[in-house]
């Protein structure tokens, strides 16, 4: 087990540490600038949208474009949103996060072009109410390549639905074991049936929970953030010229310092907010909206949330008390050391109830690109039953188990669903570049609600919903 766990961690290296972060940055790069910069233009339009979508009713698996973010933001955030900073920090110095920070607005980009796939190869579910969609069905609809969709769907479906949820109520059993003293196996369980009432809902439910959940739990932890930066107003200058300082420290390239802090950035923003990565299509394409470039708009915002307001929230409580490089401390460990300087004794336990709704949050979400991806493979109910017992016993294994091959083996995974997402959304651009100018054309007509058909695009095959009669339907729902 030991040599299969050191090979695992061998390819890992290579592929996490030069060919995706290559393949990643050079085409959020080029996405980049053959949308004009998208993601920077309507930047103020995602608000409205997102605002605009937030708080509709839906009924059973119908999804609103506020709740399919609501759902990917709930997996893509998670712990390493506040551990994975702090070790960020002591690893590559507050300059690593300024390198955060901006491929998070490169990855924006990429975020996008991969949801509005994702809506435009949509397709409706079984019982007509809700949709399913994600690389999986680009792959097959988009690009006619069915094997590499279905090992894509299993990937994912094992990744996300199976190895990450043991790793997060593990996480969430440590966290509670430690601050309060709760016995593992307990919080096991309860964890196990409190995602399973969830679960078992469908996709419905797991929208209508993340749309309150996720709101609060972000909430919560940037207000905390916010009160530390007022409380450290006169520090806030001197903070941001240590990152832009340490960022671009010329005299420290030879020494590996500025590489360390590109590098580190890079890889603490690839892997949170996770643009690329093929997971947010799986929400993005559920969500009913008017057009694919609405949904994709929403979903490079939340890029932004993870990367630029959870992570900075991380990063400015670590800086702001400024002893990451003496007390010995790194990841959650230093982080309830810093938040126990402003609030005292209790903050690790509050920590710990913070920990417990990052992780939960990311459980029904990992879930939820499961379920979609299993539909993907067949529309029999018995396979999905059995995902959802599997998922159950994973999540019961993971509060108790030692992780590292399993960690190891999600991130291996993981590398091989970004090679091949990131080659079937490049391949598929112009499809994605077609709709977004047809959204802009329709704007500048001023029409505030734009509406989609198939025919803007230079290629309609594989498209299976999109057409006047849908738009109808669409429009009526809305107005009720």
């Amino acid at each position: 087990m030991e040599s299969l766990n050191n090979l695992v961690s061998t390819i890992n290296g290579f592929l996490w540490s030069s060919v995706i972060i290559a393949l990643l940055v050079g085409a959020g790069f080029y996405f980049t600038v053959r949308t004009r910069g998208v993601q920077i233009r309507y930047f103020g339009r995602m608000f409205k949208l997102i605002a605009h979508t937030a708080g509709r009713k839906t009924e059973g698996n119908e999804v609103s474009p506020f709740q399919a973010f609501c759902v990917s933001t709930a997996s893509r955030v998670g712990v390493g949103n506040i551990a994975g900073i702090a070790i960020a920090i002591v690893t590559g110095g507050p300059g690593a996060i300024f390198w955060m920070w901006f491929i998070a607005v490169i990855g924006s980009a990429t975020g996008f072009v991969e949801s509005t796939l994702a809506q435009i190869y949509k397709v409706p579910r079984e019982d007509g109410n809700g949709f399913r969609g994600g690389p999986a069905y680009y792959l097959k609809n988009g690009l006619g390549h069915g094997i590499w969709a279905a090992v894509f769907a299993i990937l994912i479906s094992v990744t996300y639905g199976m190895i990450y949820n043991s790793v997060q109520s593990n996480t969430i059993s440590l966290a509670l074991n430690h601050a309060l003293g709760l016995d593992r196996m307990m919080v096991g369980g309860v964890v196990t049936v409190l995602a399973m009432l969830v679960i078992c809902g469908g996709m419905g439910r797991i929208a209508r929970v993340t749309e309150w959940m996720v709101p609060v739990m972000a909430g919560i932890y940037i207000v905390v953030a916010l009160g530390i930066m007022v409380y450290n107003i006169t520090e806030m200058p001197h903070v941001i010229y240590v990152i832009l300082r340490d960022a671009f420290d010329w005299q420290a390239v030879f020494g590996g310092g500025m590489g360390a802090a590109v590098l580190t950035g890079f890889k603490r923003g690839l892997f949170s907010n996770e643009a690329g990565e093929g997971s947010v299509p799986n929400a993005a394409a559920t969500a009913d909206a008017t057009h694919p470039v609405v949904q994709g708009l929403i979903q490079a915002f939340g890029v932004y949330v993870d990367t630029l307001f959870i992570c900075s929230a991380s990063a400015f409580i670590v800086l702001l008390t400024g002893d990451y490089a003496s007390t010995g401390l790194t990841g959650i460990e230093l982080i309830q050391w810093d938040l126990a300087q402003y609030f005292g004794d209790w903050a690790p336990k509050a920590v710990s109830f913070l920990i417990f709704l990052f992780a939960f949050t990311s459980l029904i979400g990992n879930y939820y690109y499961g379920e979609i991806n299993i539909g993907h493979l067949t529309h029999k109910k018995w396979p999905l039953n059995l995902f959802r017992v599997l998922i159950a016993v994973m999540i019961f294994w993971g509060s108790i188990a030692d992780l590292p091959l399993v960690w190891n083996l999600a991130d291996l995974f993981m590398a091989f669903m970004v090679l091949t997402n990131v080659t079937a959304i490049l391949l598929l651009f112009p499809q994605a570049r077609a709709c977004l100018m047809d959204y802009e054309k329709q704007l500048k007509k001023g029409i505030k609600v734009p509406l989609f058909h198939k025919d803007a695009l230079p290629d309609t095959k594989g498209i299976v919903w999109w057409d006047e009669e849908n738009n109808s339907n669409h429009m009526k729902r809305m107005e009720k």
